[in-house]
């Protein structure tokens, strides 16, 4: 029974590690195809959901079966349960990856407008948020998964900023306002992002160290800043 459990727990770790890879890979294709101006791109990360949803149902089911046949305990029921809510927050990045896909198909057919806030800045972050929480799970670290859920002060910060400023160019540039609203939704999905980026990393630091670790952000950053 344990051998067979254990085939399990790593056949299931294969496919969460695969899925998060193609997220990853879906998110950096949407922000390129809003800088880019590619409405090619961002159409094919919309199409593409369709495979994420499958997966992810795919994969919860696996979940279940494992709970049920075998009645992990100890480390192996914490990393069934951790994927569980992984999977779920894979999945919601991978919506959100379509959201910023149909903003730039929009903005794509609109004239080019200077950006009133530091998007590049934001999506890189949010991006290195992602890939740092899928190498935590990928390499069991809990330290890298704290480092992930301080960033996310950073994040919300620009987030903050951005209203404002985004305020502003509006009151600067009625005729422009359908777009500057986008981008607003597109700072608002990459905030998400980073938010559900945190949710991993803290399923990691439950799934290595068995600690539950939401609304701990702020004692992270203070020890990231040691």
């Amino acid at each position: 029974m344990a051998v067979h459990l254990q085939k399990e727990i790593e056949d299931l770790k294969r496919k969460v590690l695969s899925l998060g890879a193609d997220v990853e890979e879906n998110v950096h294709k949407a922000v390129l195809s809003l800088q880019k101006r590619d409405s090619t791109l961002a159409e094919q990360i919309i199409a593409a959901d369709y495979y994420i949803d499958r997966r992810e149902v795919d994969l919860e089911e696996d979940c279940l079966k494992i709970l049920a046949l075998h009645q992990p305990v100890a480390i192996d029921l914490r990393f069934v349960i951790a994927v569980l809510k992984i999977n779920n927050d894979l999945e919601r990045i991978g919506d959100l990856a379509v959201n910023i896909a149909e903003r730039a198909v929009f903005l794509t057919s609109e004239p080019p407008i200077d950006i009133p806030f530091d998007f590049p800045g934001m999506s890189e972050k949010t991006k290195i948020m992602l890939k740092n929480s899928l190498d935590a799970l990928v390499n069991m670290d809990a330290k890298l998964a704290r480092a992930v859920c301080a960033a996310d002060d950073e994040v919300d910060a620009i987030n903050r900023k951005m209203y404002g400023q985004v305020q502003d160019g509006i009151r600067k540039n009625l005729e422009q306002i359908e777009s500057l609203i986008h981008y607003l939704g597109v700072a608002r999905h990459l905030e998400r992002i980073a938010d559900h980026a945190t949710n991993i990393a803290e399923d990691v630091i439950y799934m290595v160290d068995g600690e539950i670790a939401r609304h701990k952000t702020e004692d992270f950053r203070q020890k990231a800043e040691k």
